[in-house]
């Protein structure tokens, strides 16, 4: 089995490794390190994105990369994230590597696999890490919730006590005698263990940090899912502004059918009358005849109108139905929509000020001890130099 390093990878090293147990093609997206609110493209087009088990540290990993260039090296821990923002698009938090990622797939299923399968993963990494501690006895576990891997520092610090280990063997007596003096000072012994606590502190600051960095991204995905409602809004509105002007126009036009039809009936009443009474006095049968015709006509075009009246008084109530259904919905649906992302926009400016405030105490807080740890370090030094000192007397008696 293949052990992955915190170190950047390339793909000769993710190729040697073991095989993926799940991988899926998606645009890879590292957030703006500066503005922390605008994506910066990651690869030049879809790559693998592979999930990898590391059998000899007993963790997770999520790798991608594009031809020599590891785009994605993220070691999963039981404390991420996966947040879906729309359809096809997802991202989460990496503290160790500082950045967020942010992935979009071609399609939404395949976003939702890569979801189910980031929470597999998450619970597994989340039971290894509780198995590990269990067997660990009364070992304390990392501010991530899982045993941290071997890092290039820890390798080094080990060097260091290995050097000081051996710093007794010296062969000359007084030289022995000094070094042994250095290693086991009080207070080099204080320093050592204050530097051992202020990780916690340091690694505390860092989650502030990202958790101000991912409010600060949600706060502005509010901010512009409210515009965008706002804008949603104002097209309803106008829509609606437009079908009431419709409205008003066909109203117009039915009640002026209604009083051209009401003239023709009229003007029929008065045709048939005229034509019997022309009927009773045996008048011409010609002009008889064509007095009908043009009753004929006059009914037909009567009916005709009456129909169309008809069909006008049944688009009319359809739209002002559709106005009121679509006023009704839409504007409340709006209103609600816009009221909730005001009050979600008024919740996370307020957690974003109360972790700078924290930020800023924890800031505070570290500069007051560096400074302590200065002062500190002086007197270490200038009592360092009065031991010397003491020695060089030291061995002028004796070789006098």
């Amino acid at each position: 089995p293949w052990t992955v390093s915190d170190a950047p990878m390339t793909a000769s090293s993710a190729s040697m490794g073991e095989q993926p147990i799940f991988s899926t093609k998606a645009h890879v997206f590292h957030i703006d390190p500066k503005t922390k609110r605008s994506w910066i493209p990651a690869s030049s087009q879809a790559v693998s994105v592979s999930f990898f088990f590391d059998s000899t540290r007993n963790l997770y990993r999520i790798i991608s990369v594009e031809g020599t260039k590891a785009v994605i090296n993220s070691t999963i821990t039981p404390n991420m994230t996966f947040t879906k923002t729309s359809q096809k698009f997802g991202q989460w938090s990496d503290i160790r590597a500082n950045t967020v990622y942010g992935l979009g797939f071609g399609s939404e299923p395949d976003l939702n696999k890569f979801i189910e399968k980031f929470q597999e993963v998450k619970e597994a990494t989340r039971l290894a890490a509780q198995k590990a501690n269990g067997s660990a006895g009364t070992a304390s576990p990392s501010p991530m919730g899982t045993l941290r891997p071997p890092s290039a520092c820890d390798a080094a610090d080990d060097a260091a006590g290995e050097g000081d280990g051996r710093a007794p063997l010296v062969a000359h007596q007084r030289s022995q005698s000094l070094s042994g003096l250095q290693a086991s000072s009080p207070k080099h012994q204080a320093r050592g263990a204050g530097d051992k606590a202020s990780l916690p502190q340091s690694t505390a600051e860092a989650q502030l940090r990202y958790e101000n960095d991912r409010l600060k991204l949600a706060l502005a995905q509010s901010s512009a899912n409210a515009k965008k409602w706002e804008v949603e809004l104002q097209t309803l509105k106008n829509n609606n502004a437009r079908l009431t002007c419709a409205l008003q126009e066909s109203t117009s036009n039915v009640e002026e059918w209604k009083r051209q039809l009401q003239a023709l009936k009229e003007e029929n009443a008065a045709m048939r009358s005229k034509m019997i009474e022309l009927e009773a006095s045996h008048g011409n049968p010609d002009a008889i005849a064509e007095l009908r015709k043009e009753i004929g006509s006059l009914r037909t075009r009567s009916d005709l109108l009456d129909r169309e009246g008809k069909q006008k008084d049944k688009e009319l109530e359809v739209l002002k139905r559709k106005l009121e259904d679509q006023t009704q919905t839409g504007v409340h649906k709006a209103d609600d929509r816009l009221k909730a992302l005001l009050s979600e926009n008024d919740g996370l400016k307020g957690t974003v000020t109360r972790l700078q405030e924290q930020l800023e105490a924890s800031r505070s807080s570290s500069r007051g001890r560096q400074g302590a740890w200065e002062q500190l370090n002086q007197r270490f030094s200038l009592k360092l130099h009065e031991l010397r000192d003491l020695q060089h007397e030291m061995a002028s008696l004796l070789n006098s």
